[in-house]
């Protein structure tokens, strides 16, 4: 299969990004901006939420301010015609795409009998379907870049017993997002990469809806993630195609040794472990 030779530089590239307002996908979209690239937030944050700062458009505001240019778009990665506009102003704006990230997620951890099948549906239509949507929709432009790539935030296919059996419906669904981002990048040989942390994250989920306090303290923050994206994104693209990777080895094989930066104040050994990640 033949790939597409690298800039090695996201300067004037253009990034489509589902979610990005806050969290993971902000601080990714903020540091691919620090390249000079255009970054196009598909997100539903029109307004503030009662709990978490930031809209799509004070997310844009920071893009700007990091050195990248922004296109903030309110919609829903689940919905066609809000994928389908995103899509547009995107090629609009800046003339194409070059770049998708497959950042939008839900979770939901409740063990197979306990979930209501209407929670199922919800993180499967955004996860999965969302993914492949997003992408197949900006695939015309893909095809046309003379860099393209898939990033997906989603886990390595790990299919040992522990974690198949932990939370089978948002481990499909979080595996599904690897495997649609990865059949695409096949079918159409474009490289398609997976991008996992091996600790938690300092995210909203983490401190409001899984370990508390206490487990957000004990994670990276988003940096961790946000700097292995770049590192995806900007090297030669058959390095990582096809492939699902996991953020701390991706910065080891860019020469980072210490990580300490990315969890101020925590000993290595007192991080929380990441689900799939043995």
């Amino acid at each position: 299969m033949e790939y597409f030779v690298a800039d090695s530089s996201l300067h004037n590239k253009t990034v489509l990004i589902s979610g990005g307002s806050r969290g993971i996908g902000l601080a990714i979209a903020k540091r691919l901006a620090q390249d000079g690239a255009n970054i196009v937030l598909l997100a539903k944050t029109a307004q503030p939420h009662p709990k978490l700062p930031g809209t799509v458009y004070t997310a844009a505001d920071e893009i700007r301010e990091a050195g990248g240019q922004a296109l903030p778009v309110v919609g829903d990665v689940r919905e066609e015609s809000d994928v389908q506009a995103a899509v547009d102003g995107a090629v609009q704006e800046f003339g194409g795409i070059d770049v998708v990230i497959n950042n939008a997620s839900a979770i939901n951890l409740e063990p197979a009998a306990d979930i209501e099948m209407k929670r199922y549906d919800l993180i499967h239509d955004i996860n999965v379907r969302g993914t492949f949507l997003l992408t197949r929709t900006a695939l015309p432009h893909l095809r046309a870049s003379a860099d393209p790539r898939i990033l997906s935030l989603s886990p390595p296919l790990n299919m040992s017993p522990k974690w198949l059996g932990a939370a089978p419906a948002y481990m499909m669904a979080k595996y599904g997002m690897s495997l649609a981002a990865l059949g695409i990048g096949a079918q159409n040989a474009i490289p398609a990469t997976c991008l996992w942390p091996k600790t938690t994250i300092q995210t909203a989920a983490v401190q409001y809806a899984l370990g508390g306090t206490t487990m957000y303290e004990r994670s990276r923050t988003p940096d961790v993630y946000s700097d292995a994206a770049h590192v995806v994104l900007t090297a030669e693209p058959s390095r990582y195609a096809g492939r699902t990777v996991l953020c701390e080895d991706v910065l080891e094989d860019a020469g980072v040794t210490d990580f300490a930066k990315y969890s101020p104040g925590v000993d290595s050994a007192d991080l929380e472990k990441d689900i799939f990640v043995d």
